[in-house]
């Protein structure tokens, strides 16, 4: 499934700052002054951010910690396997700027609903056959096609064969659009994202690194 990377996969900054082994994040301890023979006085730890713009979902198959904003502007963070709440705090809070750079970016107004109900059927008019075309290519069957306005995803498939598209594929350029539908697709091969499931992706989608770069960094804007 496509998550909004940050913009909506900030999965690539968590692998470079993830910690050395045996460093543990905690709460700094005082340290004495030199020449004072005093504690130092150590400020409190920046609080993370308030319940409201941010929350946290565990994720077994995780390898790192991963923040990524939701369609509603929350921050989304992923706790990888072994890992934990309390360090999850400590990366929001290392990165308590870049999360600050995201929200100045101009965010689109709010879609009446008779707008969205159009563009819904738009995309289920130019996106279902497509993505069936893919699947013939791939000899792959899917057995229904849904639109849906997804909060935190560009797509999803489910075991049975049903794909979900998010109409906002409509705002992308054809490839990004076309690696959208061949992500999901090959979800039907490898219900995971391992490297197997990575390899059957390059393979079929050539392009697929440039589409998600782009993601990453326009996904946000398309509201």
């Amino acid at each position: 499934m496509i998550q909004f990377g940050l913009p909506f996969d900030l999965a690539d900054l968590g692998a470079r700052l993830r910690r050395p082994r045996g460093r543990r994040v905690g709460t700094p301890t005082a340290t004495p002054e030199v020449g004072s023979g005093t504690p130092a006085v150590v400020p409190p730890p920046v609080p993370v951010l308030p319940p409201e713009e941010v929350y946290f979902v565990r994720h077994h198959r995780a390898r790192r910690y991963v923040m990524r904003f939701d369609l509603e502007g929350r921050v989304r963070v992923t706790i990888p396997r072994g890992g934990s709440r309390r360090e999850a705090e400590a990366f929001v809070r290392r990165h308590a700027g870049w999360v600050a750079e995201q929200r100045a970016r101009p965010r689109p107004t709010p879609m009446a609903p008779a707008e969205q109900r159009r563009l819904r059927e738009e995309a289920r008019a130019t996106f279902t056959p497509r993505l069936l075309a893919f699947a013939a290519q791939f000899g792959l069957t899917v057995t229904r096609v849904s639109i849906r306005n997804q909060r935190s995803r560009w797509g999803s498939c489910g075991p049975d064969g049903h794909i979900s598209l998010n109409w906002r594929l409509l705002r992308m350029p054809a490839e990004v659009q076309d690696y959208v539908l061949i992500h999901e697709l090959m979800h039907l091969r490898q219900p995971n994202h391992s490297p197997a499931y990575w390899a059957l992706v390059a393979e079929a989608c050539p392009g697929y690194a440039h589409a998600r770069r782009w993601l990453n960094t326009h996904g946000r804007q398309l509201g």
